[in-house]
């Protein structure tokens, strides 16, 4: 019995799940060490990783990286989780850092974690200290899902039990591994850098505005008054996001500043990503570490350890990480954003060699038992507890687990947005295709790049689409919808020619709701701060006119508009008010026309119909109107119900549409009516939390994918368009703009569906097994 009891404790295989070299960041970094600290620890023991991307391509990463996850991506966590269970592993120990998952506060991650087998160690690299909810929810849920987090410094733990609930006896402290270097003289090897005879003062690390370097750059004037002979040593590339997004602007913010400082014979810029060996050569040089963060916000600092850990007299400000761990003597605290204490302080120690030694001598020893050696024996230990504990006390399984599988259980397809690039040219998207070739005979329609425009902006805030250039897109379809805004009318122009000649003065009504739609969306989701400026003042000016708006389908666009909208400017009451207006006006039209066998508010079901019971549902819900909900439910289920046959969608058909008292058309079923479908049950499924409504949005979405009265797909997997149309005879197999946009919003619709829904499911109880 004690035989068997230690095989099952015995550890054969760890999964580390993280950012991994040559990926360029500190949890990469991080991951790598520690993965090669188990393994050099204990080669018996088979470790290995689970890597997350944040790029399309991934990274040539070495053998010990197994399974890639791109981090965005929702159906790759449940891979991934299905990957590890199938391997064996006995652990997984998961680094955990929120901006390195997908999902909102990073929640997909909890789609891997709730399908694990095996026991979870999860080390901690951010503990915020004032959450938002959803940050708190899910460090709630990982907790849950967790064995045991590991944290690397006690202020965590406070965090942790104080802020978030979480047992003492769940935490275990290991401090941030380092690498086992000597404690050399810093003259050493300063010829070699071409400092020789210098004081060297350095920071390392990715290089971003949140690293407060221009604060040590201001104090060094003040440093040279006394001390000619100092150099200040700035080590490390632009952090790779920094980079994507702002290029090299906060570089050259620094080295202009050190122009006008006059300080550039000082002052050395080494912007590369430096192997280990080359960074501890530069640690050996140093005299003076200095970490300059501008807010105590930083739980944890790798660059301060490795600088701890090579015995290195540090000058830090007092953000969390550094109070705890250069107390008692081992460094020095200065204000933030304090140049002049700065400066004063550096001066102290350069006049005082025997101060500055002694606190070299105090954090190297305080570190002798951060080397990764010490580091990875104390994991083993952890795992080993932990496995033990759960041999001995079986977890019971989370409802969560199986409401997550019973949601994500249909696989959706790959976004691919070949076909809307090859539509879009340096105008805007052109509206029509012949097979997929783009068709410059119509131009272009204020319509579709409003839609377009939306998906533009939905990719980039909720989707796996890193690298697909959605922020240029945006700012492209942005500035046709500001061309074709006519501020003497106030209304927008729909047509274009593919000369760049409007066809007409005024566009229609509903042309002008639909880019107000689309607009309100932009103003709620985009991030760029000029297109959401731009996007703000166009939706403004152009919700000027709709007060006259009596078409049903403008009416409907705008009210979704406005919705958005106020998500972001909640207490625009001018807003407010023609919200109020405006649902009222489409309340009273479905009351006075709609009969109960006919409950619709004319005689005729034509196109987008489902977007007008959505309007009246979410502005219900906004106005806390339960009429305005009901009569929207309402329709929208008997929408459902003539437009189901043998559990498949049918869509009316433009052929005709459906008169009241006669018979419906069956053809052609257009791509538009699916989308207003689906994204109407996903609104109504989000305020009801009927699973009916969930099962049927993806009935209707299955009618691209050949779910429907023809079994065939509209999708086009090789293009990542969609047909124009079901015929009676087959497909339209033109690829037109409206199609392809109907199809991309209704895919990202139920992406973005699958993602929040891993965020909400509670982890209420155990579940009962037997």
């Amino acid at each position: 019995m004690t035989m068997n009891m230690k095989h099952d404790e015995d550890i054969k295989s760890i999964a580390v799940i993280g950012n991994y070299l040559p990926r360029r960041c500190g949890i990469a970094t991080f991951t790598s060490d520690l993965v090669e600290g188990l393994s050099s620890l204990s080669p018996d023991i088979d470790c290995w990783t689970v890597a997350m991307n944040d790029r399309l391509e991934g990274y040539s990463y070495p053998e010990k990286v197994r399974f890639e996850i791109n981090q965005n991506k929702l159906t790759d966590y449940g891979i991934a989780s299905q990957f590890l269970n199938i391997s064996g592993a006995d652990i997984v120990c998961l680094q955990h850092e929120f901006g390195i998952f997908g999902g909102a506060a990073g929640s997909h991650l909890l789609k891997l974690l709730g399908e694990l087998h095996m026991p979870v160690v999860t080390t901690l690299h951010t503990v915020l200290k004032d959450p938002d909810p959803e940050y708190r929810e899910v460090m709630g849920k990982l907790s849950d899902l967790s064995d045991k987090l590991v944290i690397m410094s006690h202020k965590a733990e406070d965090f942790l039990h104080d802020i978030y609930g979480v047992p003492r006896e769940k935490i275990a402290f290991v401090h941030h591994g380092i690498p086992d270097m000597p404690f050399i003289d810093s003259s050493f090897n300063k010829d070699k850098f071409e400092v020789e005879g210098k004081k060297v003062l350095l920071t390392f690390g990715l290089l971003s505005p949140g690293k407060g370097v221009e604060t040590v750059l201001q104090a060094l004037p003040a440093v040279l008054e006394k001390h000619p002979d100092v150099v200040y040593i700035i080590l490390g590339s632009t952090h790779p996001h920094v980079l994507k997004s702002e290029g090299e602007a906060y570089r050259i913010m620094l080295q202009q500043m050190v122009q006008k400082l006059g300080i550039s014979r000082q002052v050395i810029f080494q912007n590369s990503f430096v192997a280990l060996r080359e960074l501890g050569e530069y640690l050996g040089i140093a005299d003076i570490y200095i970490s300059p963060y501008p807010q105590e916000a930083q739980i944890t600092s790798g660059t301060l350890a490795y600088a701890m850990g090579t015995g290195k007299a540090i000058i830090s400000t007092p953000y969390w990480y550094a109070v705890e761990m250069l107390a008692e003597g081992r460094g020095k605290i200065v204000p933030f954003n304090h140049p002049g204490a700065l400066a004063e302080q550096i001066n102290a120690l350069l006049d005082n060699d025997g101060e500055r030694h002694a606190m070299r001598k105090k954090a190297y020893t305080f570190t002798r038992g951060a080397v990764w050696k010490d580091v990875s024996r104390q994991y083993l230990e952890i795992f080993r507890e932990v496995r033990q504990n759960r041999i001995r006390h079986p977890r019971p399984r989370y409802s969560y687990v199986e409401e997550i599988k019973a949601i994500t259980r249909f696989d959706l397809p790959e976004i691919k947005l070949d076909h809307l690039k090859a539509l879009t040219d340096d105008t805007g998207i052109l509206q029509h295709a012949n097979h997929t070739i783009p068709d410059r005979t119509y131009g272009y329609c204020t319509d579709d790049n409003a839609r377009a425009l939306l998906v533009a902006i939905l990719g980039q805030k909720y989707l796996p689409t890193n690298g697909f250039g959605l922020d240029a897109l945006a700012g492209h379809y942005l500035g046709f919808l500001l061309h074709a805004y006519d501020a003497e009318s106030g209304r927008f122009r729909n047509f274009m020619d593919y000369s760049r000649q409007w066809v007409e003065e005024i566009g229609s009504e509903d042309a002008h709701g639909r880019a107000l739609w689309c607009l309100g969306k932009a103003v709620a989701y985009l991030d760029n701060p000029g297109q959401l400026s731009a996007s703000t003042i166009l939706f403004k000016k152009a919700l000027g006119v709709v007060e006259n708006f009596f078409a049903p389908r403008a009416v409907a666009f705008t009210l979704l508009g406005l919705d958005a909208y106020l998500c972001k400017f909640s207490g625009d009451s001018d807003a407010k008010r023609i919200r109020d207006i405006l649902a009222d006006r489409l309340f009273v039209q479905f009351k006075d026309h709609g009969t109960e066998g006919w409950p619709w508010l004319e005689d005729v079901l034509s196109y987008a119909n489902a977007k007008l019971p959505q309007a009246l549902i979410v502005s219900g819900s906004r106005m806390q109107r339960t009429d305005l909900m009901n009569m929207g439910l309402g329709c929208l289920k008997w929408l459902l119900a003539i437009q189901t046959d043998s559990h498949h969608f049918v869509p009316i058909g433009s052929n005709g549409w459906y008169q009241k008292g006669g018979k419906r058309t069956r053809f052609d079923q257009q791509p538009i009516e699916a989308k207003a479908m689906v994204e109407a049950c996903v609104e109504a499924y989000t305020l009801t939390r009927d699973r009916q409504w969930f099962e049927s949005a993806v009935m209707c979405f299955n009618w691209f994918l050949g779910h429907n009265d023809l079994n065939m797909p509209l999708y086009d997997p090789k293009t990542g368009g969609c047909r124009d149309g079901l015929m009676v005879d087959g497909i339209n197999q033109n690829e037109g703009a409206e199609s392809t946009l109907a199809w991309l919003l209704s895919l990202m619709t139920l992406q973005k569906l699958y993602a929040d829904e891993v965020f909400n499911q509670p982890l209420s109880r155990p579940l009962d097994l037997k």
